[in-house]
This record gives C-alpha cells, structure tokens and sequence, in this order.
C-alpha cells in the first residue's frame, strides 16, 4: 500500500488550498521534496523539456513518461500527481497507462481529453475528443486501480475551442464517471474561475501558468472561488531558465563567472541535497584497511 497516496486522499478531506509546485526533473524533485509540501506536480511540459528537449506536443510515449514517474515518485517523500496525457491510446492503453502510474509511485494521474496527439493546455489548437468517449476512458481509469485511494484527475481542454459552457458539461460527465478531481484547463478570467468553482462540489484543479490564459491568483483567492488544489508547473523552470540564461550570457560576454550578477544556491548546499554526504558516511563505515 502507497502511505503517501491515502495521505493525500486524507488532505483533500481537511481544509485550505493544496498547493503543488511543479517539478520537472530529478534535482528540481529533490529541492522541492525538501520543503513539506502536501503535493508535488510532475508537468509534462517541462518534464518532456528537460528529459528529451522536445515541446508538450503528444511526443512523449508511455515508456518516457512513466520512466520519470518510477525515478520522482521512488525518491519523494511527498505525494506525487503525474501528468498521464491522453492514456497514450485507446481504452486498453489508459488501462495500462493507470496500473503503470499507480505501480510506479504516482498518488493522482491526470487524464485529459484532447485528441492525439495532445498539445499543452495553454498553447493554441487544442481539440477535444466526443464526451461520451473520454467518460468511457475515465470510466476504464477508475476500474483500471488497485487502489481506490489512488486518484483519478480529469482534465478537460473544452474552454479554449467548445467554450465554457461545454466545459462544464463535460466535466459534470467525467465527474459522474468517476473522477476524484476535476481540472476545467484555461478559463480565461476569474469570473469563469467562479463559475467553475460554483459548479461541483468535488475537489477542483486550478492551472496557475504565469503569462498563460488563467490569471494568477492568491492562495485566499483561489479559496474563495473554490478550488482545492492549485499546481504551478512551469513557475520554477522559467525561473530556472531565466537564472540560466543570465550565466550563459555572462559567460558570453566575459569568459567567466567572475563578477556575475546572478543569485547562486550554495555549492555545498546543493551537494547536501544530492546526497553526498549519506555517500560519504557509506565510505567511512566501508573504508578499505590495509
């Protein structure tokens, strides 16, 4: 039995908004992992960034994702919901795409319905397969866990192509198929935001995405229009790309570090996170005497 799976259940029962911060590869995870979140939210974009260099465009395969599902949900000590797409497939693919998540670690797997291959929720030409199929899907996905403690998140892509209305309609579906947790993607302003959060009484997903469709809200804000859990997948890459960017034009310009201007995590902090010193502990107690 995965304990951090029913424990995030048991948070989603207990008030206050549930923030999870996006993590993307194995450094990010442990750096996030370090500061008692209730959740950690593996997002596709920038987990298909930073492990194959691609876009969020339906190029990741089944095998690539659920690989980085096995190495960030094994490490953490804190919850994991992982990004699933599509299922990968038909029927028999979301089948096998929930047993592999929830075997791999993951506490939540989100499910979306746009056609394949998908695009990222706030990227333009988004379609969305008929309801009646993606019901299908989740209803597959419900069944497909062992664990009914493991959840199932379903996103609908409706709002930017079909409008709100559609938006709803399918969520109210997906919902009534058995969906622990809803995601409406990109409403375009907060008074959609609570339209949204005044249509169900499950757990809701807010997308905060800086620069993207949905503004970005406070905490108390996102609790006053009712939503639950609120990810930011691409916060800290932006950050990260932009502190990088810096350096490399440091580099560019000077040849060197010296005199840079750009704020640095402590080098001796960040091998502590790594690990080194449990590597280093392991060497003393197995030193090799002569």
């Amino acid at each position: 039995m995965n304990t951090k799976t029913s424990a995030l259940r048991a948070r989603l029962n207990q008030p206050g908004l549930v923030v999870a911060p996006g993590v993307f590869d194995m450094v990010s995870l442990r750096l996030a992992d370090s500061f008692g979140f209730d959740a950690l939210y593996m997002t596709g974009y920038g987990t298909v960034a930073s492990h194959m260099g691609l876009p969020d465009a339906g190029l990741a395969t089944y095998s690539d994702m659920v690989g980085r599902v096995t190495a960030m949900a094994g490490m953490a000590r804190t919850p994991l919901m992982a990004d699933g797409d599509t299922g990968y497939g038909g029927l028999l693919n979301m089948r096998h795409t929930v047993r592999g998540y929830e075997a791999a670690g993951a506490c939540a797997i989100q499910l979306e319905d746009q056609e394949f291959p998908k695009k990222c929720g706030h990227t333009p030409g988004r379609r969305v397969i008929p309801t009646a199929d993606m019901v299908r899907k989740i209803r597959v996905a419900v069944d497909a866990r062992a664990s009914k403690d493991f959840l199932i998140i379903a996103r609908t892509d409706a709002r930017t192509t079909l409008g709100l209305d559609e938006a709803l309609r399918r969520a109210e579906a997906y919902a009534k198929a058995g969906a622990d947790i809803l995601f409406v993607e990109s409403p375009e302003s907060e008074e959609e935001m609570r339209r949204i959060g005044q249509s169900f009484d499950v757990p809701l997903v807010a997308n905060m995405v800086e620069k993207g469709r949905t503004p970005v809200l406070t905490r108390p804000e996102l609790e006053a229009l009712g939503y639950k859990i609120a990810i930011f997948p691409v916060t800290a890459l932006l950050a990260g790309v932009q502190a990088m960017t810096q350096v490399y034009q440091q580099f560019k310009d000077t040849g060197s570090s010296a005199g840079g201007q750009t704020a640095l995590y402590d080098f001796a902090d960040l091998t502590r996170l790594m690990g080194f010193e449990d590597v280093w502990a392991f060497e003393k107690r197995y030193a090799e005497t002569e």
